[in-house]
């Protein structure tokens, strides 16, 4: 195995390594192979292909992510395989993309009860924050954008009090195409302006007391080119179901160089709805892995927050949310282990 399928099998097994029910060598075997191969960003042609495959349900989640993990776990480690799902909840976003144009609705109060919801359950999660607030993000043509406000900033104070960790979500979330299908705010920039927008990114929020291990992209796409940059100054790196169009469809979490790469897909990347059938089929079937849920609170306020505290109940009966810390931890453990594996 490669350094980063090495890497990956540790995040897999993370906790029975540490307890020592197992020894790294014993994940020299096919099964564990075969799930943690590493595998190179698909052709243009190709990931247009995968994305169509995803939409058409014939490249899931369940069948091409979860059912090859789970059978690596269950070769080495039997029935002890099952367990409870390790969720980590992502929230995306804040400021809201559309909250210039519609402060009321989509504000900071709509914002403080989302958190409130989660909070109140008891729901570990990570908020995607934005440093600069767009006027019309959807217009690359509009360059007019604004720092947090006073409320915004006590807001995300109050996150930061009440353990919520944080990602940095771009620097502005304007898109530099009008395109539905390539809206992104990376992509097509040279590598050193990708920098130089992740360090004022993070140099913002640094000043508000906020810190992010994690990034989230903006409309979930960024070229592969911009990898380098992302993987240097972050422990983890998110996407989505567009990511699939710039990226490829890979499992999830899985090593890529220097970073951790965490898409979530489809029936878990929606809305509270849409991710309580899915939620409780994990459930169901033992499925003892880190697992990505992305939910977007604005979309919460459609049937008034009552799908979202269903499923924030479910998640803590179950107490299936996993704290982000948690999972950084085990990412840095994981770092570690290929120079104890042989090649």
């Amino acid at each position: 195995m490669t350094s980063d399928e090495i890497r990956t099998a540790g995040l897999l097994f993370g906790e029975e390594l540490a307890l020592g029910l197992i020894e790294p060598e014993a994940l020299r075997i096919p099964e564990v192979e075969r799930a943690v191969r590493a595998t190179p960003v698909p052709s243009p042609l190709s990931r247009r292909y995968q994305y169509a495959q995803m939409r058409r349900g014939k490249l899931t989640f369940e069948r091409h992510c979860l059912q090859p993990l789970m059978a690596a776990r269950r070769a080495v480690l039997g029935d002890a395989a099952h367990g409870r799902p390790k969720l980590l909840v992502r929230v995306d976003a804040f400021p809201h993309l559309r909250v210039w144009e519609e402060p009321t609705r989509l504000g900071t109060q709509a914002a403080a009860t989302a958190h409130a919801i989660l909070r109140d359950a008891g729901v570990p999660y990570l908020m995607a924050v934005t440093p600069r607030v767009s006027r019309l993000p959807l217009d690359p043509k509009v360059d007019e954008w604004r720092e947090h406000d006073d409320d915004e900033r006590a807001l995300l104070a109050q996150l930061r009090r009440d353990g919520v960790s944080f990602g940095v979500h771009g620097l502005d979330h304007r898109t530099r195409s009008t395109n539905p299908r390539k809206l992104s705010e990376f992509a097509g920039r040279k590598p050193k302006e990708v920098e130089q927008r992740l360090d004022t990114a993070q140099a913002t929020l640094r000043d508000d007391a906020l810190h992010a291990d994690v990034f989230v992209p903006p409309f979930d796409r960024f070229d592969a080119s911009c990898w380098p940059a992302l993987a240097s100054r972050f422990d983890v790196v998110c996407g989505g179901p567009e990511s699939v169009t710039t990226m490829g469809f890979h499992r999830t979490p899985t090593w890529r160089g220097d970073a951790v790469w965490l898409p979530a897909y489809p029936p878990l990347h929606g809305t509270a709805a849409e991710v309580l059938g899915a939620v409780r089929a994990l459930v169901d079937d033992g499925t003892g892995l880190w697992i990505p849920i992305v939910l977007r609170w604005g979309r919460e306020l459609e049937d008034e927050w009552r799908s979202l505290q269903e499923l924030c109940a479910l998640l803590s009966e179950g107490e299936l949310a996993r704290s982000w810390e948690d999972f950084l931890l085990a990412v840095r453990a994981s770092r570690r282990l290929a120079s104890h594996v042989a090649r």
